[in-house]
């Protein structure tokens, strides 16, 4: 599979992203060499190589949860540029059309 321009500009609008031809073009190289790549480790023969999971031995090491400071709700909203008597208040990012 390869990626066209077209491919880019769309993923760039799905994405919400814009860019100039220039960034386009550079893009479009890059994508194709990650998929050059990505068929090149496709050739490669993994009969019997166990899957890695994690890089090392080491599984859930988890520290200790310690409160060191807490504030209150009023302290908090103190410091929101907008909110009501419980929340904070964030202008709407999604539109739903």
């Amino acid at each position: 599979m390869k990626i066209d321009l077209n491919l880019v500009e769309k993923l760039a609008h799905l994405s919400r992203l814009s860019f100039n031809d220039e960034e386009k073009k550079k893009l479009l190289i890059d994508m194709n060499k990650i998929l050059d790549f990505v068929d090149k480790l496709n050739e490669m023969d993994t009969e019997g190589v166990q899957e890695l999971l994690y890089i090392n031995d080491d599984v859930n090491i988890l520290r200790e949860d310690i409160v060191l400071q807490t504030i209150s709700k009023k302290e908090a909203l103190r410091n929101a540029a907008l909110s009501d008597s419980d929340f904070f208040k964030v202008s709407k990012v999604i539109d739903k059309k």
